[in-house]
């Protein structure tokens, strides 16, 4: 074992950790030292969105330790910044989520933070509003969204209830490396900073979801809409239930064997809507039901996925692109017709979504922004319009939506009511939302999008995937699939180049390890890395005119073997 691995093993043994740690280290010892290597070779990062990890003992490992010396790193900023502080705390459904919140609760009280603890698991947006509406300067909720059940997490949000930012992410970052041992956190003392909250605060966000509502009369007109929905084991049978509820919406169906809250995911092996093995529960529903939408959240409720009837009666999954297609169109166009458009209306999306939104914000004269991938970013530029544009919605390809400013994180519980209410008013109309998205296709461009996600697990995973990154960068292909890469996007450097003429320009936009190539065609292809795993993601976007729906299939399947022809040029 490697001396500084044997040495953090030994502070450990010898430190001031609470015996069933020493017992567990010990038995690692005797039994698995790799997964004890893997334990203490690193420390787990804090990273600008905060931890996340494989649960267990150790320093590279989601625990009591780990998450009392972040907390307190965390609460010296904010009391460096704001003096007096108040926190919200929420938790997912996931195994040591309550006992990891509670940890942080009791760090924050004893630093003299006034702290506003859920009674339970909550949504992730919940967290974003209390934080809000009760004035906090900061907040945590640990979850690790939808990563498998070995994992958790711990987000930190600032006083506007969004996701950390520069500088405060950094900042908050190198007050927790000074946290350097157990001892310098302090655990325990003024319990009485903790006040329990809960029911009031959720009937002041089912209202705030309520009043998103653009067609509350239509949805008095389908009331009895067929509606499916999985919550996946997690947070989201808190919510999204009563919130359909006080929407009018009377026929809603939940998935039996998903609808109870277990952090060991029993039915799925990952708990991602993205995944059509966790929806597949809700697939075999909605179609026994022949359902008009099938809805589904991840554990924290902040992804949304939908299901819907093709054109031929299969029960299909929208893709993330396709789900924030149909959201950012619904709302600009509802607002136009009803007469509630602003001039100064915008919507705001990633720099890895699908072009086809930046079409229709221009077909209806609205702003278009796009920002980093995350949330904090859409927030971010939220705060700078304030006051000067109207934010309607904000969105990105991985199954986010964010609609309406008063959260700063991706909504799902919102995301559910708002595309039910899409549904209603489609069928009020005599049509689906699949036959609605085919609509848009011939009306604005046939944009197909596809993802391809590379793990490279281990000590030295990170460093293939930066090896591959600089690669890309340093001597980037003149051509894929035959057609002439014509412009660099290199967000890490902040340069858009012109790789035919050499001239380039800056990118307004935060440094970011991401790279987009542009073809000839207007293919776009984006090579980002995760921020929280040893994963790199590879996204494509390919485009052409669709003159009738009747021309849906042919289109699709050229679509699709141009993406393919892609990956194959790109051997990956």
């Amino acid at each position: 074992m490697d001396a500084l691995i044997k040495e953090k093993v030994d502070n450990w043994l010898n430190g001031n950790y609470d015996e069933a740690t020493k017992a567990e280290i010990r038995k690692l010892q005797n039994e698995n030292s790799a997964d004890l290597v893997e334990g203490f070779y690193k420390n787990l990062e804090f990273g600008t969105g905060g931890l996340r990890g494989i649960m267990g003992v150790g320093t590279n490992r989601m625990n009591k330790y780990t998450v009392g010396m972040a907390t307190q790193g965390y609460v010296n900023y904010l009391k460096q910044v704001f003096g007096d502080v108040k926190v919200a705390i929420a938790h997912d459904s996931r195994n040591n989520s309550r006992f990891f919140a509670e940890t942080a609760a009791h760090v924050f009280a004893a630093n003299g933070a006034k702290v506003f603890l859920f009674e339970d698991m909550r949504p992730t947006p919940e967290l974003s509003f209390a934080i809000r509406t009760l004035g906090c300067q900061g907040g945590v909720v640990c979850t690790a969204s939808h990563n498998p059940k070995e994992y958790n997490g711990y987000k930190a949000y600032w006083n506007d209830g969004s996701q950390l930012v520069p500088p405060h992410d950094k900042n908050v970052i190198a007050e927790v490396e000074k946290i350097a041992s157990v001892d310098d956190v302090k655990w325990n003392g003024s319990e009485e900073n903790i006040t329990i909250i809960g029911k009031e605060l959720d009937e002041k966000y089912i209202e705030m979801v309520h009043g998103l509502s653009v067609y509350p009369e239509v949805i008095s007109k389908q009331q009895d809409l067929k509606i499916v929905y999985t919550s996946i084991h997690g947070t989201g049978i808190k919510m999204v239930p009563p919130v359909l509820e006080r929407f009018g919406f009377k026929n809603v169906y939940i998935v039996k064997e998903q609808m109870q809250p277990d952090g060991n995911f029993p039915t799925v092996a990952y708990p991602n809507p993205e995944e059509s093995e966790a929806m597949s529960y809700g697939l075999k529903l909605a179609a026994q039901l022949d359902a008009d939408i099938l809805c589904g959240t991840d554990p924290d409720a902040d992804r949304i996925a939908i299901g819907v009837k093709d054109d031929k009666g299969q029960w299909v999954l929208m893709n993330g692109n396709q789900t924030a297609v149909l959201a950012f169109n619904y709302l600009m166009e509802a607002r136009r017709t009803k007469g509630i458009a602003k001039p100064n209306d915008m919507v705001i999306t990633t720099i890895v979504t699908t072009p086809m939104i930046d079409a229709i914000a221009a077909g209806n004269k609205v702003n278009c922004y796009r920002v980093l991938t995350g949330f904090k970013w859409i927030s971010e530029l939220i705060r700078e319009k304030e006051g000067k544009e109207n934010y309607i919605i904000g969105g990105e390809e991985s199954f986010g939506l964010m609609i309406g400013d008063q959260i700063r994180d991706k909504d799902g519980i919102s995301a559910v009511a708002l595309l039910c209410e899409m549904a209603a008013y489609e069928k009020e109309k005599g049509r689906s939302l699949y036959e609605k998205m085919i609509d848009l296709y011939v009306q604005y461009g046939f944009y197909k999008e596809h993802l391809i996600s590379i793990t490279k697990k281990g000590m030295d995973g990170q460093q293939q995937i930066a090896d591959m990154m600089e690669g890309y960068r340093n001597n980037p292909p003149s051509t894929i699939n035959g057609r002439p890469v014509v412009m660099l996007m290199d967000y890490q450097l902040q340069v858009k180049k012109n790789l035919q003429t050499g001239e380039a320009w800056k990118l307004d936009l935060p440094k970011s390890n991401v790279l987009q190539f542009v073809l000839d065609d207007m293919t776009f292809i984006s090579a980002r890395p995760s921020g929280t795993e040893p994963k790199i993601k590879f996204y494509f976007s390919v485009n052409a005119p669709l003159e009738k729906a009747a021309d849906f299939d042919k289109v699709n399947s050229e679509l699709e073997n141009k993406i393919q022809q892609v990956i194959t040029d790109m051997k990956l």
